[in-house]
């Protein structure tokens, strides 16, 4: 039998090293994957299941007799056509204006110097740390009796309502429009960063030929920068669509999808006795994320591709 040498040894022991890490990590992955998956899974099925298959306790993941009565159900208790078309119209409103601010933003404080650079972007962080409840009474009381100045006091003799304006999205476009939307703090930085990335001789060549600030970051840097903008629009626009803080405070309870899943539970006990409510929950949970995943399904290839581009630099 064949002895073997010190470096033939070394590279099994290698081999095996490489092999058991490389098992470990895969083991990790498939518990992480599953943790995460599993509450998923478990909506999707107890959404299928008929009546009789939530009284059987036998059956755990895989309906006998799969049904769509709870999302004919569901559909109609939260009326989801018109209600999607608002979420999605209110989710437009706020994402398009918030990923072209963040875009402008985010240039600016990257072509700042360093210490104006760092203090902006340390105050634009502090409206990400600051919790949203902290300012949710006067945000509310600043709608409500909206005024610039006394400007608006002074003209029309009153303030004005915003929250019965125009259906009570007025808030929304305002504080998107200003940078102080939901999240605005981490699209500014993502851009921030991939801004700080892109090589300055660009800038400079465009600067030679008679460009502007404003021209090159029209003409060169926006360009450049769309596998990003894409990016922040669609992480922008899936916080909008789930989000209920805001949703609550300026809307009515059942004007979007994220919160006319909580109307549920009160026409189940009303109207549909047969039902269970944790089951219409989860079909109500089902329907309104799921365009976030066929939105997701098409947009996949640009969210990575912005994700990893966004930490050139630090």
């Amino acid at each position: 039998m064949k002895k073997l040498n010190k470096p033939d040894k070394a590279a099994v022991k290698s081999k095996s090293a490489s092999f058991v890490t490389s098992l470990f990590c895969y083991a990790l992955l498939i518990l992480v994957s599953f943790i995460i998956l599993f509450p998923f899974i478990s909506k999707i099925s107890a959404s299928f299941m008929s009546v009789e298959d939530m009284y059987d306790r036998t059956v755990n993941f895989i309906p006998r007799k799969p049904t769509l009565d709870n999302y004919k159900f569901v559909m109609q208790a939260i009326k989801f056509a018109s209600t999607g078309l608002r979420t999605l119209g209110l989710s437009l409103l706020c994402a398009v204006p918030q990923t072209f601010v963040a875009a402008m933003t985010g240039y600016a404080l990257a072509k700042m110097k360093k210490k104006l650079g760092k203090i902006g972007m340390g105050m634009v962080l502090a409206t990400v740390l600051v919790p949203p409840q902290v300012i949710m009474l006067p945000m509310y009381l600043k709608f409500r009796f909206y005024d610039v100045f006394g400007i608006v006091n002074l003209i029309a003799g009153k303030q004005i309502n915003l929250l019965d304006t125009a259906g009570g999205v007025l808030p929304f476009i305002i504080l998107s429009c200003t940078g102080m939307a939901f999240k605005n703090g981490i699209y500014i930085f993502l851009l921030r960063q991939f801004y700080k990335g892109i090589p300055e001789e660009l800038e400079e060549a465009a600067f030679i030929d008679g460009c502007s600030t404003f021209k090159t970051f029209f003409k060169i840097v926006l360009p450049v920068s769309v596998p990003m903008m894409v990016t922040v629009f669609l992480l922008s626009f899936c916080w909008q669509w789930t989000d209920t803080f805001y949703t609550n405070l300026f809307l009515k309870s059942d004007a979007v999808l994220s919160t006319a899943i909580f109307s549920i539970s009160g026409i189940q006990q009303q109207g549909s006795g047969n039902f269970y409510e944790t089951v219409i929950i989860n079909t109500a949970v089902i329907l309104a994320i799921l365009p976030l995943v066929i939105l997701y399904l098409f947009g996949q290839r640009k969210l990575i591709a912005g994700i990893e581009r966004s930490g050139v630099t630090g």
